[in-house]
């Protein structure tokens, strides 16, 4: 004997399933164009790339539109009640701050914003 599934009726609201990617949310994209736009106005950043892929969103950023990414901007959403879902990570791979809040992760690039005057 073996049991079917029942095949639901036209209409019927189906069972919430799990997305196939993840993505950044309107919220997450202003806190990250801001950051990027003033980075650009500063003439340290000039490219940028994104990437929706089953388990990670990537926010990448280039100096240069043929080169590798400066910097990644990373959520992963498993990592949530562990180390923080938001990363951003280095050129050569290092994590330079991790947490839960996307706004304090992007703090690290403030002080790349802070110049002498002359």
């Amino acid at each position: 004997m073996t049991i079917q599934t029942p095949t639901p009726f036209p209409g019927q609201p189906q069972a919430p399933q799990a997305p196939d990617k993840v993505v950044f949310d309107r919220h997450e994209l202003g806190a990250i164009m801001g950051l990027y736009g003033r980075m650009v106005a500063a003439g340290e950043w000039r490219d940028y790339g994104m990437s929706f892929l089953k388990e990670v969103a990537v926010f990448a950023v280039f100096r240069r539109t043929a080169e590798h990414p400066l910097y990644r901007i990373e959520k992963r959403p498993k990592l949530r009640g562990k180390q923080g879902m938001y990363a951003v990570i280095g050129m050569d791979g290092q994590i330079l701050k991790r947490g839960a809040d996307l706004r304090t992760v992007l703090r690290v690039f403030d002080r790349k914003l802070i110049r002498a005057v002359e």
